[in-house]
């Protein structure tokens, strides 16, 4: 029998690759020893608080930029799904895209969710910052939207502040 591993802060963070906005696939492994990396799962292309968001996410960009951090966001959406969500909105980001839902169960933010008494599996809202190193530095879980990116920009200062001091 196997162990679900859980994910929690401060261990390595399982390594994926899925189809990307920029073309390709795109794997956690090419950030480590360049790049912070915010991680971010999403309900919904096009959906009111999945693009409000985005948007906080797009106009945060310069600021996250220095503190050496790339944002990736993930849904269960098709990738020609995320290109037109991306071309409308203008992200400075990639989206990948998770349609058999391996990562967002790695990651264990697919949940049974209820909306309006109608049950389904969807995408809990969940931000994870991985070091340079690759290790999970931060999780965010049930993700309020508005003021999260500031949150998330809060955290990786700090996140600099103490690496330097290591």
């Amino acid at each position: 029998m196997t162990r679900k591993r859980i994910l929690r802060e401060g261990i390595i963070a399982p390594d994926f690759r899925l189809p990307s906005t920029i073309g390709g696939k795109t794997s956690l492994r090419e950030f480590q020893g360049k790049y912070n990396t915010v991680l971010y799962f999403y309900p919904k292309d096009n959906t009111p608080g999945c693009t409000r968001q985005a948007t906080q996410f797009r106009d945060a960009h310069d600021e996250m930029d220095k503190t050496d951090a790339v944002v990736i966001g993930i849904s269960l959406d098709s990738l020609h799904s995320h290109e037109k969500f991306h071309k409308k909105l203008s992200l400075n980001f990639r989206l990948l895209s998770d349609e058999d839902a391996h990562v967002s169960k790695l990651f264990g933010v697919y949940k049974k969710k209820n909306l309006f008494g109608r049950e389904f599996w969807g995408i809990e809202r969940s931000t994870f910052i991985i070091d340079k190193n690759g290790k999970l530095r931060k999780i965010w879980r049930a993700v309020s939207v508005d003021g999260h990116a500031e949150e998330v920009l809060a955290f990786l200062n700090q996140l600099g502040k103490s690496t330097q001091i290591e």
